[in-house]
């Protein structure tokens, strides 16, 4: 009869040797031969780590998991809590100034490698690691806000300062016209937009810029525009001497129309002159 099977443990013996070993000064009960670290999730010690996986061969990656060990008569030295198996008699310390300094160390470099990754900056704060500030993608370069402004004029952006670091933010509710010059004009993509259905949404990091619904083509019949845009095209057009006659046409079908009515209202010019073809 073969021995049960752990799913996090592999393949258990039966002839299992239970040992004590004493973590940050209390004594466990652990199994002989297991790895530090699982030891250590098993019995609620938290430990950052990245790399480990109990069904994998330790690769010892992302170096976070440092902790301090002392064995018999050893001096207390730091070692990779996934890397080494626990014996008795073994004594772990998991927080110190040593360690603190070594995940410090190895965060930074992990942020170097991706300093987008939320689950790193995640492990940071969770463990009072210094990762700086997490980027969002914007580089206050303020072309939105300017665009919305200046040229727009619906003003739905706007600049607020919060935790000592600026953040582009909607101004007010129900400003945005849904446009989408803003994300045109990001250089970064910070502003993004997405169009499911007949809703067009907005977003600056995860925030809400607009909520809009899209209008169809009475032509083609694609949706090309938000109501509010429209609008705001409608009203800012009122007094142009060249206003144009009012349609609900995507800007392809527009042109193909306003070309159509080019050639039907064009003057027919004559082809001959004194029944001489015109040169």
């Amino acid at each position: 009869m073969r021995a049960p099977w752990h799913p996090q443990k592999g393949r258990q013996h039966w002839n299992r040797i239970m040992i004590h070993i004493k973590i940050n000064g209390i004594d466990y009960e652990a199994e002989e031969g297991q790895r530090l670290l699982f030891v250590l999730n098993e019995k609620g010690i938290k430990v950052p780590s990245l790399c480990f996986h109990h069904a994998l061969t330790p690769a010892a990656s992302c170096k976070l998991c440092v902790v301090e060990v002392k064995e018999a008569d050893n001096p207390h030295r730091t070692r990779l809590s996934c890397a080494i198996k626990v014996k008795e008699g073994l004594e772990v310390t998991t927080e110190s100034a040593m360690i603190h300094q070594m995940r410090n160390t190895a965060i930074g470099n992990l942020l170097k490698q991706a300093p987008h990754s939320e689950r790193i900056h995640q492990i940071g704060s969770e463990f009072g690691l210094a990762t700086g500030i997490a980027p969002d993608g914007c580089i206050r370069c303020r072309l939105c806000v300017r665009v919305c402004s200046e040229i727009i004029g619906a003003k739905a952006l706007k600049f607020i300062r919060k935790d000592g670091r600026s953040y582009v933010t909607p101004s007010e509710k129900g400003a945005c016209i849904g446009c989408l010059t803003c994300t045109n004009l990001c250089p970064t993509g910070a502003i993004h937009y997405q169009d499911k259905e007949n809703t067009r949404t907005i977003l600056i990091r995860d925030e809400v810029v607009g909520k809009h619904t899209l209008e169809r083509c009475s032509i083609c019949g694609r949706l090309f525009a938000t109501s509010k845009f429209l609008e705001h095209v409608k009203h800012r057009e009122e007094n142009h001497p060249e206003e144009k006659e009012k349609h609900l046409h995507c800007p392809t079908c527009a042109k193909l129309h306003y070309r159509k009515n080019l050639r039907i209202n064009a003057p027919k010019l004559a082809k001959t002159y004194g029944n001489l073809p015109l040169k």
